[in-house]
């Protein structure tokens, strides 16, 4: 995608969701990542990113990148991928969350990274995209006090299919939910 066109989508997605009260999960396509979705210039969720796609990420606007990619899985890459987000630019929070047993310890760093302004706008990724779903329905419903509705609603449009991981997401955004 040319720069031109991306400037362009990225303007027109902002465009046509001011004033809405809902935003628009829109997907769009990056040469080196698969599966990605956008959350007007909020939040990206994907599945396995390349390092040499971070260049691009950073020129969509990200602040930051979220890998919750284990070091064992395939192609996973970690340290190139720190190596290419500070290149870039972008800030690089590796936390990873086994996607079959997740560990609320992981969840609570990634709310923590969340809160934190210096990483705004992020780019959160994993293999396939559910998990960083899966946290994004965690942020909209804990810090953002979001209805476990909505937010699930949403983080279904940016990839979230994992029944399970979706069950690990409600229970830990109810348990950790604001009171009032």
């Amino acid at each position: 995608m040319s720069h031109l066109r991306l400037l362009f989508f990225t303007a027109f997605a902002i465009a046509s969701a001011a004033g809405v009260a809902g935003a628009q999960v829109k997907a769009d396509s990056v040469a080196g990542i698969t599966n990605l979705k956008r959350l007007e210039s909020t939040v990206a969720c994907a599945g396995a990113t390349t390092p040499e796609a971070l260049r691009a990420v950073k020129e969509m606007g990200f602040a930051s990148v979220v890998n919750l990619r284990q070091d064992s899985e395939p192609n996973a890459n970690i340290d190139a991928e720190s190596a290419a987000a500070t290149g870039a630019g972008l800030r690089f929070v590796h936390l990873p969350l086994n996607p079959t047993s997740p560990d609320t310890g992981v969840v609570d760093q990634f709310v923590t990274a969340a809160r934190d302004p210096a990483n705004q706008p992020m780019f959160i990724h994993c293999a396939s995209g559910n998990r960083a779903a899966a946290m994004w329905l965690i942020k909209r419903a804990v810090i953002d006090g979001w209805a476990l509705d909505r937010a699930t609603d949403e983080a279904e449009q940016l990839g979230l299919t994992n029944p399970a991981l979706k069950k690990f997401a409600i229970d830990y955004a109810t348990a950790h939910r604001k009171a009032g």
